[in-house]
This record gives structure tokens, sequence and C-alpha cells, in this order.
């Protein structure tokens, strides 16, 4: 089945979420207006967004997320073996973000983007600099995993 998404009009109906926090819950996030299912996708779902301010810490265990910015600019903060690796985005660049890779957006004067995102989706629920550093039992109580 064909999906044609028009995606001005999408963009339109969302309220963007204003000073996002690494501890803003999923209960926020869906009831703000700043973020929306658009279609299933694959393994998974092409979300939108319009956000200010910082993201929390997340990964996707079992693929790939393909990421547009549609509007604004951000720092996307990518965990690698060195420490986590900054790389400012703005409207029009695409990223794809490897599996199992934590990544997080900082945005202080808004950004609109849209995902195709794996289910399942792991977000911390606190704010570190480096998640890794967490251990098996401090992940388990700080990880919201989403299967959306």
């Amino acid at each position: 089945m064909i999906t044609i998404l028009d995606l001005e009009a999408e963009f339109a109906k969302l309220t963007p979420l204003r000073g996002r926090t690494p501890e803003t819950t999923e209960a926020e996030r869906k009831g703000s207006g700043g973020f929306a299912t658009l279609a299933p996708f694959r393994d998974g779902n092409i979300f939108s967004a319009k956000f200010s301010g910082d993201g929390a810490w997340e990964r996707h265990p079992n693929g790939d997320e393909l990421v547009q910015i549609v509007d604004g600019s951000a720092t996307l903060f990518i965990m690698t073996d060195d420490g986590a690796k900054s790389y400012p985005v703005k409207a029009g660049m695409m990223i794809i973000v490897p599996q199992g890779t934590w990544h997080r957006f900082h945005s202080p004067d808004g950004v609109s983007l849209m995902t195709a995102t794996p289910k399942p989706t792991e977000h911390l629920t606190v704010d570190v600099e480096d998640p890794r550093t967490l251990t098996a039992s401090q992940l388990s109580k700080t990880v919201e995993e989403k299967w959306r």
C-alpha cells in the first residue's frame, strides 16, 4: 500500500516543545504537540518533531536511524570510542545514525526534523555526559524502551 505524506501540512500541525530536557518524559513529549508519528516504515516508524532545548541520549539497537533536518538547526552529539563528537546540522541536511550508537540533539533556537526510526528506541531518562559509563543496573533504571 502506498503512503503519501504532505510534510508541509504535517509540520504545520506541530506545536514546538520549548525547553526540552533529557528528563522530559515520554508523556510530556507526546502531550506537547511537538512530536507526531507520520507512518509505519519497515521495522519502525516515520516521526516528525519540533523542539528547542536538549534531547536525551538515545540509541536504536536494531537498525540505523535516518534523520532529516527540515527547518532550524541543532548540534548532533554522537558517542564515539573517544567520547562525544559534535556535528552542527541545519535545514536541508540528512544524517544516518549507525545502529546502536548513542546520540542526542541540542537546539537552543529550535529545530524541525523528520526521522525513520527502527524499533525499539532506548531513551535515557537522566542527563549524563557519557551514557556508556552507566552500569547495567543503572541503565535498566534509566532507560525508557519504546516499541512505538
